[in-house]
């Protein structure tokens, strides 16, 4: 695998929706997704590429000082090979150049899987919303990753 994380493009919101269909229960529409990228000003989503293929990608909204994960998805065919984890780093470093104070997302209660991974990169659980996901009524956890004032991570 040639893995890059890059920018997400346009040219590229046919793959990234097939992987948001396939990933979530109930998908954000290509039109949202579209919108993120061209209109949202406080965006910043990437792809993690294999060669020219999209196999997964994520989103962060830089909103003051802190940055809120919107999503992160991969491809099922490429999980449990790191992209996640490369992906977030990314994210993590775009925060850093962009002097966030942290940033914070919110993931199922079920979603095992998905909280190691964000407690391995140091992200600590602050506290819960309560019937948050609207398909389900699942409660998530909000979880939180501060920076130090000098720039580098905590954890």
């Amino acid at each position: 695998m040639n893995l890059t994380i890059d920018y997400m493009k346009v040219s590229q919101l046919d793959e990234v929706f097939e992987i948001e269909k396939s990933c979530f229960v109930t998908p954000w529409s290509e039109e949202s997704l579209r919108k993120e990228l061209s209109e949202n000003a406080v965006a910043v989503y990437l792809t993690a590429l294999d060669g020219e293929k999209v196999i997964g990608y994520a989103g962060m909204w830089h909103v003051v000082n802190e940055g809120h994960i919107t999503n992160i998805a991969v491809h099922e065919d490429y999980r449990r090979r790191g992209i996640g984890t490369a992906i977030m780093n990314r994210l993590m470093s775009e925060a850093k150049e962009r002097e966030m104070i942290g940033i914070t997302l919110e993931v199922r209660i079920s979603n095992l899987n998905a909280q190691r991974m964000y407690t391995k990169l140091g992200f600590r659980p602050e506290g819960f919303r309560k019937s948050y996901y609207d398909d389900t009524r699942e409660d998530a956890v909000i979880m939180w990753k501060y920076f130090t004032p000098d720039g580098h991570y905590y954890g």
